[in-house]
């Protein structure tokens, strides 16, 4: 799966029944404004972080049946979105149609100082699907209406 030098990127869920790590460098890394993001986190907006499948793993003890409730909406029958059965944290989705998985900013390791651990690894390049925004962000990041560099830039 990986090679001893690449960043492992750990994370799960409020309670700690949920666990996993992805491996290497991410695919893409933005702050989500979709309204499917909006409503399943109940937030502005999200950390994304997408990896390839062969880059992510579970790490809990049980397996994933046992802690984890898996589902996907009728907009989007290929995307397995993954919660704790404990908890109810929203953990990680998986892309049937990409064969990735992606894993949230909220859910991240962090090191004594609360920071989230391997910042410079994971850290956002730019904002996508803002037009469906609830607030604005002047962060000097890169506005989309859709993926980075795959859609309409508008900021």
């Amino acid at each position: 799966m990986s090679t001893d030098n690449e960043p492992v990127i750990t994370g799960g869920c409020y309670c700690g029944a949920a666990r996993y790590e992805v491996r290497g460098h991410p695919i893409r890394s933005a702050y989500c404004h979709c309204t499917l993001c909006q409503r399943f986190n109940a937030t502005a907006f999200i950390l994304t972080i997408h990896y390839p499948a062969h880059a992510f793993r579970w790490t809990h003890s049980e397996t994933p049946e046992e802690a984890l409730d898996v589902y996907s909406v009728a907009s989007k029958p290929w995307k397995y979105r993954s919660r704790c059965k404990k908890c109810g944290a929203a953990i990680a989705s998986y892309n049937a149609n990409t064969d990735k998985w992606s894993v949230w900013g909220g859910q991240l390791d962090r090191d004594e100082t609360t920071k989230i651990k391997n910042w410079d690894v994971i850290k956002p390049t730019a904002h996508i699907f803002y037009d469906t925004r609830i607030l604005d962000v002047n962060d000097g990041l890169s506005k989309w209406t859709a993926y980075e560099n795959e859609s309409q830039r508008i900021g």
